[in-house]
């Protein structure tokens, strides 16, 4: 007696796998489509309900200091040179993180994290500065944002495909070390840049020390600095950033002196 319903032969098993994981490509990219659709319009009050749920686990890091009243000094003249009126609207800060980790990160709730680490590595105040223009420009585009959506919304995914619960009961760690490990995608990097170098320009009448951070990076890969990882410096980034001096017709100035108190640390 011929069976009617043979078994399913490997070749089959690999075409119901594949068509699967087309499936399950397309739905990931339609929701991170929607994402960032979605992003442009949830209101700024909605962010900052979401950071004050995230931003006091990074304050428990932090400390009242005299580097962190500096560093929010030079914040607020870069905020002072914000033309977006939705920008303006928002209250930035520093929280300066006491540990050796080279790193800043944009925070929601109008907050920039800094390590003390970072700012050991750099050599001037111009260069610093772009730093925190840098992570305002990712404030601009709402790139914060997008990564944490996309972040939660994958981690719901699995734990509705698996059935595991316990993905989603751990959302605030989950929160946390998004926002301190967020890879930005080149056009986003490239934005941020450029209104880092914008504000920078803005700030001090030019752009000295525009391009020294990411040229430091460059050299110190094999160091393995956090800042690195979650924000790609290359040789083609500091040359694009060269590209729109020169297009902007921005000009290179002095050097400020970093405060003693950051120096002296």
């Amino acid at each position: 007696m011929s069976d009617r319903n043979p078994p399913t032969n490997f070749r089959q098993l690999l075409i119901i796998l594949g068509i699967f994981l087309i499936i399950i490509i397309l739905i990931i990219q339609l929701i991170s489509f929607l994402v960032d659709w979605g992003i442009t319009y949830i209101p700024v009050s909605w962010e900052q309900k979401l950071g004050s749920i995230v931003v006091p686990i990074y304050e428990k890091k932090a400390e009242d200091s005299p580097q962190q009243e500096v560093l929010n000094k030079l914040l607020d003249r870069l905020e002072s040179h914000i033309d977006d009126e939705s920008l303006a609207k928002r209250d930035y800060r520093v929280i300066y993180i006491p540990e050796d980790t080279v790193n800043a990160f944009a925070i929601p709730g109008d907050v920039i994290g800094v390590f003390q680490g970072l700012v050991k590595a750099v050599n001037s105040e111009n260069e610093l500065m772009m730093i925190l223009g840098h992570e305002l420009g990712h404030f601009s585009h709402r790139d914060h944002l997008r990564g944490l959506g996309k972040a939660l919304i994958l981690q719901i995914a699995i734990a509705t495909f698996t059935g595991d619960n316990t993905l989603l009961s751990n959302s605030i760690a989950t929160l946390t070390e998004t926002i301190s490990n967020s890879h930005y995608s080149r056009s986003q990097e490239y934005q941020a840049d450029e209104f880092g170098l914008m504000l920078l320009n803005k700030t001090y009448g030019h752009v000295a020390g525009a391009t020294d951070f990411f040229k430091n990076l460059d050299k110190k890969k094999a160091l393995n600095w956090d800042f690195f990882a979650s924000h790609p410096a290359s040789k083609k980034r500091v040359k694009r950033l060269n590209q729109l001096i020169e297009q902007q017709q921005y000009e290179i100035g002095s050097y400020s002196k970093l405060d003693p108190r950051l120096v002296n640390h």
